[in-house]
C-alpha cells in the first residue's frame, strides 16, 4: 500500500531520480535516495512545507536534486528502477535514510549535522541527515 499518492508518471519520475542520484551506490543506495524523496513529500515540514507531489519534490528549487540538471536524469525509466521506486513508495525504509530528509556526498567524513539536522549514518559515499521528531513528526 502506497504511503504517498502517485500515478505511473510519478513512479517513473522517482525511478529516474534514484538512478541519476545513486546508481553507483547500487540498489540499496538507490532505495535510500528514494526514502529521502518520499520522506520529503510525507513530511510537510522545514524546507519541504507545501511539497505534496512527486513533481514538486523532484524539481524543488532551491533545495532540490542536482541530478535534474544533468542529461542522464532525462533518460527513460528502466523496469529495475521502477521496481525500486515502487518499493519506497510502498513504505520500505532503509537505514540510515529511514527518516532522512537530506543526503549529500562529502569530500571527506560526514559532518555531525547538516542544516541543523543530525547525521544518521553513511552508506558508501552518501551521508544522511534526519530532523528531530519535534521539528518534523510526520517523517517518523
Amino acid at each position: 500500500m502506497a504511503v504517498i499518492n502517485v500515478n505511473s508518471n510519478d513512479v517513473d519520475l522517482l525511478a529516474r531520480l534514484i538512478r541519476a542520484e545513486a546508481e553507483g551506490e547500487g540498489e540499496q543506495g538507490m532505495l535510500m535516495v528514494g526514502n529521502v524523496g518520499v520522506n520529503r513529500i510525507r513530511s510537510n515540514c522545514l524546507d519541504f512545507q507545501g511539497i505534496r507531489t512527486m513533481n514538486q519534490m523532484v524539481f524543488q528549487n532551491p533545495g532540490g536534486f542536482e541530478a535534474t540538471q544533468k542529461g542522464y536524469f532525462y533518460q527513460r525509466a528502466r523496469d529495475r528502477d521502477r521496481r525500486l521506486a515502487q518499493r519506497v513508495i510502498n513504505g520500505e525504509r532503509i537505514w540510515p535514510a529511514s527518516n532522512a530528509l537530506w543526503f549529500f556526498r562529502p569530500a571527506g567524513e560526514c559532518p555531525a549535522t547538516w542544516y541543523n539536522q543530525q547525521n544518521t549514518g553513511r552508506f558508501k559515499a552518501h551521508c544522511f541527515f534526519t530532523p528531530s521528531y519535534a521539528d518534523c513528526p510526520s517523517v517518523f
